[in-house]
């Protein structure tokens, strides 16, 4: 039950929420990425 414990702490679980949204932004803006990068050509 320690290593679970070890596992999900606090600063674990808040790197692993960071990471994920990091994760969600770059997706969501990468599928909008040639309207706002082409758009000055």
């Amino acid at each position: 039950m320690s290593i679970f414990r070890r596992v999900f702490s606090r600063e674990n679980l808040l790197a692993g929420v960071l990471c994920m949204m990091m994760i969600l932004l770059i997706i969501f803006t990468s599928s909008s990425a040639p309207q706002w990068i082409y758009q000055g050509f």
